[in-house]
Formats: structure tokens, C-alpha cells, sequence
């Protein structure tokens, strides 16, 4: 079936000396897999790879046979021409990190327009923005509400907040947050992109970075840290 669709690119991985395997998250389509030929090898190698940065957003045609196997494109083009994601070093070192993270939460071949929307969204944002250090913790946190395990706030006033319940309690059980974590928590929930970006120490960022990296441990099978972390920290230490 021939598909014209916009695709994030999540992952891009060299095959053999010169393919490439892409993982990309499509608005018609959920997660699909694509195989590259000769990516490597034409004159226009480096400019065919650079669509394949990650989280790129492309305007793709592709053949989906749908059988589990890997996909081809027919024609790529960019969708969003970002200005500086990928030039700045910060930027480009936060996309590296959420493109990992989604590797390992968007695990179906399922349509979700709103959670692609979402990210297409935020990800215009930060090419237009120079005041983001807490990008990555309100998209990490945000993300939840697509991925189905944002945390119930109906009991926000309680001082713990329960992380395999996904819920505020009273009760400082074996997997809940401590009360200064959980002040935290609720801090970040009550923030939006355009906030002051000062709001958090870089020590604060840095316990809410590993609490949302185990909340999703949490509710995400097979969900693994990513290799990109402590570049992230390094970056806003």
C-alpha cells in the first residue's frame, strides 16, 4: 500500500557498510521501520543522511506492506525545516536524549495522531525558543498523557506521590517519591513551555530528570535508561 504521511525520525542505524535502517514514528501509521539502500554510497549520501537526524520531521511516501518486515520509501522530503535543533549543541543534545526515550515508549505500530501532534508540536517550539532548560522535563512529563500513565492529580494536595499507582498519597510506600521530591513533581506539572525557565536549580533538574526516567520504568516494559543521560547532564550541569 502506498502511503504519503509526516514521519519523526526516532533512531537511524548503519547496515552492513552502506544502508541505513530508520525507525520512524508516522502520523498515519504509529512506529514503522524502513530500509535505506546505498545511504551511504551515492553523491548525494550526505545530504539523503541528513534527513535521517533524530527527531527530523519528513514528509515521506513509502510503500507499507505491513507484514512486519522492513518498509521502503519512495520519496523524502523535509516537513519542518528546523533552524537550529540541530546546530546547537544543547538542542541537539536533547533531541538525542527524547529521541532514545521514544525509541523505548513507543513500542506499536499503532496510530496516535494526538501524542505525534504533541511532539510535532513542542519540537517547533524548542527550534524557536533559547530559554529551555526544562524542555526535556515538561515533554518527559507531558508525553504521559499520550502514552496513557500521567499521573492522576486528583489528590494533589497529598504529600507523596506513588509511582506505580501513578497517583498522590498520604502513605510513604517502598516505591513513592519523598515529600521534596514530590514538591518538585508537582511544580513541574504546573508548568508549561513558556514559563520561567529559572524555576528549578540545576540540582532539582537533576532529581526530576530520575524520577521520570523510573516513572517510565514504571509503566514501560522493556523500557531502558538511555546512553545519551549523562551527556544530557553534562550539558546542563
Amino acid at each position: 500500500m502506498l502511503v504519503k504521511t509526516k514521519a519523526i525520525v526516532i533512531s537511524s542505524l548503519k547496515f552492513q557498510e552502506k544502508s541505513l535502517i530508520v525507525k520512524c514514528f508516522t502520523l498515519s501509521n504509529g512506529l514503522k521501520s524502513y530500509f535505506v539502500r546505498d545511504a551511504f554510497s551515492s553523491r548525494k549520501a550526505s545530504q539523503k543522511i541528513a534527513y535521517f537526524q533524530p527527531l527530523s520531521i519528513l514528509e515521506i511516501e513509502a510503500v507499507h506492506k505491513n507484514k512486519g518486515t522492513l518498509e521502503n520509501f519512495k520519496e523524502i522530503k523535509t516537513a519542518i525545516p528546523f533552524q537550529t535543533i540541530h546546530t546547537d549543541i544543547v538542542k541537539s543534545t536533547i533531541v538525542m536524549f527524547l529521541s532514545e526515550i521514544l525509541h523505548y515508549s513507543i513500542q506499536e505500530e499503532e496510530k496516535n495522531e494526538s501524542l505525534f501532534e504533541f511532539l510535532e508540536t513542542a519540537l517547533m517550539w524548542l527550534d524557536h525558543h533559547d530559554e529551555i532548560s526544562n524542555f526535556h522535563l515538561i515533554l518527559l512529563l507531558d508525553a504521559t498523557k499520550y502514552l496513557g500513565f500521567y499521573p492522576d492529580i486528583s489528590e494533589i494536595d497529598l504529600p507523596y506521590f506513588e509511582m506505580n499507582e501513578g497517583i498522590f498519597t498520604i502513605f510513604h510506600g517502598s516505591n513513592s517519591l519523598t515529600e521534596d521530591e514530590t514538591s518538585l513533581l508537582k511544580k513541574l506539572i504546573d508548568l508549561k513551555f513558556d514559563n520561567d525557565q529559572k524555576v528549578f536549580h540545576v540540582v532539582e533538574r537533576q532529581i526530576l530528570l530520575k524520577v521520570l526516567i523510573d516513572y517510565y520504568s514504571f509503566h514501560l516494559d522493556g523500557f531502558k535508561k538511555p546512553k545519551s543521560l549523562e551527556v544530557l547532564k553534562e550539558v546542563f550541569s
